[in-house]
């Protein structure tokens, strides 16, 4: 028996005391394979699953050396069952092969025979397979090459995908060599997406996804298709790749509500890919537009069912799936592991902040009491509504406005998800807002004037969560979010990660309704990022903000 600070129980959670003195290298050793559910003070709660430990396995990982990290960690003995069981799960993926035969084309493959004829009689897999060669061979349909992947993963035996891609419409593009060269770490998650093929790479926000994919398409030499999130992300991917890339501003198309333009390298937003006309996607043609080579996806973690089941028809392409983090609260991260294929690169945030790529970041829940008459309205609000009755307190805009006066001369970000509130925020502390409606050329303006500092405080909704480059920002303030989306929390943290250029540090607060619903998203927001290191430290408002705030009618 050993003193560490891992407790491995036989449900498959593993325990983590917080404040032993190898926790940090203890998370280190289980992030690869073991999901974060629980992050209070003391005792951080993490679980084992099926597709967490094929990721890992995916990405190199064997067996035994995740039975030897929670060995050498755990406090007591390790239940023998359990790693039986993780040994006999990892062992499940690449059973099953997906191969290309010179003389039949596609081809499922069984390195176990007998579980080669268990899927082969699945009804689930009707229609997908083609006639049996050999005891170890049965044909697959070229055409649903994602779509069996997908079930497989369903039945508990994950393929691995070994078919190969096509190479297509060559493109001529290089990395521009003036003055700029890739972090060792982005060198490392380009080798580790190529070596695979298809794949995700997850870095933290501000630590160069854009670079990652600029030299992938530098590595293929291909025409590429670039999904983003919207058209402010689309444009910035192009600056970038102009500057960047050996890349012209001709040879890049946009393809967005504004614009469709179709070149080697198109920049499509999912939005203009997922609009509708007649009940009909009339955009999705443009997977099929040219011979692409590359189809990177920015944000991944946010991509919309329709493009999911596109991709299932692109798995001749190599597909880059870019993200901060994996994490879907739609439970979906199994069709990213089939049809993007999986975790290629994993970088731990306080990894990349202890090289100094990205700033150090204090976090801050700060908790507001409710006046009689905002708990009285709380108490009789319907379940579905007791969340935006919460988050919306109108007891929050004084603590708003303190937080932005103690930062006086650094950049502010005020992040909400209520657009009421937001209004209100944006005439309280006479600051612009940044809306859906808000026009691109309105957009552009108003994060010009902030980058440049003739703007000091930007009140975001939604359209702030992801692909805004706004590196001057240090300060964030969360007012209200998602309900618990643990991606959300990520993201906007990640809005003040970028490097100050005199080294501060950046802060994140959360302003959150005490004794409330409010509460409770705000514990589940925040796993992730504790699974990343951070720690929330919780503060009264009154405490930190001085006398008893005055109170808003």
């Amino acid at each position: 028996m050993t003193n560490g600070p891992l407790i491995v129980q036989s449900d498959k959670t593993l325990l983590l005391e917080v404040d032993h003195p190898d926790a940090q290298a203890c998370r280190m050793a289980i992030a690869p394979f073991a999901e974060l559910e629980r992050s209070p003070e003391h005792v951080h709660t993490y679980r084992l699953t099926p597709l967490g430990l094929w990721n890992s396995r995916a990405a190199g990982h064997d067996a035994e050396s995740v039975v030897d990290s929670l060995i050498k960690f755990s406090r007591y003995p390790v239940p023998h069952a359990l790693l039986v069981d993780v040994a006999e799960t990892m062992d499940r993926y690449g059973r099953l092969q997906l191969l290309n035969d010179p003389v039949h084309g596609l081809v499922l493959r069984g390195l176990d025979k007998i579980v080669l004829l268990e899927v082969s009689k699945s009804k689930k897999l009707a229609g997908m397979l083609g006639a049996r060669i050999d005891d170890e061979t049965i044909a697959v349909h070229g055409s649903e090459r994602g779509r069996l992947k997908q079930a497989l993963l369903k039945l508990g035996w994950p393929a691995e995908d070994l078919a190969g891609y096509v190479d297509g419409e060559a493109h001529e593009i290089d990395l521009a060599e003036d003055g700029w060269t890739l972090r060792p770490y982005q060198q490392e998650a380009v080798d580790g997406f190529w070596a695979g093929g298809s794949g995700v790479v997850v870095l933290p926000c501000g630590a160069g996804k854009t670079l990652v994919g600029a030299a992938a398409m530098a590595t293929a030499k291909a025409t590429t298709l670039i999904l983003v999130t919207n058209t402010v992300a689309g444009r910035q991917w192009k600056r970038e790749l102009i500057a960047r890339t050996s890349l012209t501003e001709d040879e890049i198309g946009e393809y967005s509500g504004e614009r469709k333009e179709i070149r080697p390298v198109t920049i499509a937003t999912y939005q203009v890919l997922t609009s509708r006309r007649g009940g009909a996607f009339t955009h999705l043609d443009l997977f099929g537009a040219r011979d692409w080579g590359l189809v990177i996806y920015d944000e991944v973690h946010l991509l919309p069912a329709p493009i999911f089941r596109f991709t299932a028809d692109l798995q001749a392409r190599r597909r880059l799936g870019l993200t901060a983090t994996l994490v879907r609260e739609d439970g979906r991260e199994g069709d990213v592991f089939s049809l993007i294929g999986p975790k290629r690169y994993d970088a731990p945030w306080k990894d990349i902040e202890s090289q100094g790529w990205i700033a150090p970041a204090e976090c801050v829940e700060v908790r507001v009491t409710l006046t009689e008459a905002e708990r009285m309205a709380y108490a009789v609000t319907d379940a579905e509504e007791r969340y935006k009755a919460a988050a919306t307190a109108r007891t929050k805009l004084p603590v708003v406005k303190a937080l932005v006066e103690k930062h006086p001369t650094e950049q502010v970000l005020v992040i909400g998800g209520f657009l009421d509130q937001l209004h209100t925020l944006g005439e309280y502390l006479d600051a612009p807002i940044v809306e859906g409606s808000t026009t691109n050329k309105e957009r552009e303006r108003l994060f010009d004037a902030f980058r440049s500092g003739e703007l000091r405080t930007l009140v975001l909704s939604k359209v702030g969560n992801f692909s805004i480059d706004l590196p001057e920002a240090a300060v964030a303030i969360q007012v209200s979010g998602t309900f618990g989306s643990r991606q959300e929390e990520a993201q906007r943290l990640g809005r003040v990660l970028r490097p100050k250029g005199d080294g501060r540090q950046a802060h994140f607060y959360t302003v959150v309704s005490r004794d409330t619903i409010d509460t409770e998203y705000a514990a589940h927001r925040q796993r992730f990022l504790a699974e990343q290191g951070y720690a929330y430290k919780i503060v009264d408002a009154d405490d930190v903000l001085g006398p008893p705030l005055p109170q808003v009618d």
